[in-house]
């Protein structure tokens, strides 16, 4: 059984910055492909990056530029690097990993950006 658990995740100025974390366990981290989605209030969830397991990245086009996406498998830890962020980007953010077999979700991690 995978476990995910994202941190970091709180209230911030527009303009400001977050860097949200999720921690893995139950599998072997470095064949994951792991990434992270966002839901806002009253709206679908939608892609934010995704990295596979040899570290090839894509993006939502609203986070090219301003979100990073890493992941460092001696800590079994995947990373969301968030600048410039808007009030738009207000959401509950997700970690997601996908073993090919299953995709497995975090609980996820509250974003507030205040104007």
């Amino acid at each position: 059984q995978v476990r995910l658990v994202e941190s970091g995740g709180g209230l911030v100025q527009a303009g400001g910055s977050l860097r949200l974390s999720c921690a893995v366990s139950g599998s072997i981290f470095s064949t994951l492909a792991v990434g992270w989605y966002r839901q806002p209030p009253a709206k679908p969830r939608d892609l934010v990056a995704t990295s596979t397991y040899s570290g090839n990245t894509d993006y939502g086009d609203f986070a090219k530029g301003r979100f990073t996406i890493s992941r460092d498998n001696a800590k079994n830890t995947v990373y969301l690097q968030m600048n410039s962020l808007r009030p738009e980007d207000t959401a509950v953010y997700y970690c997601v990993a996908d073993n090919k077999v299953q995709v497995y979700w975090g609980q996820g991690t509250q974003v507030t950006v205040s104007s």
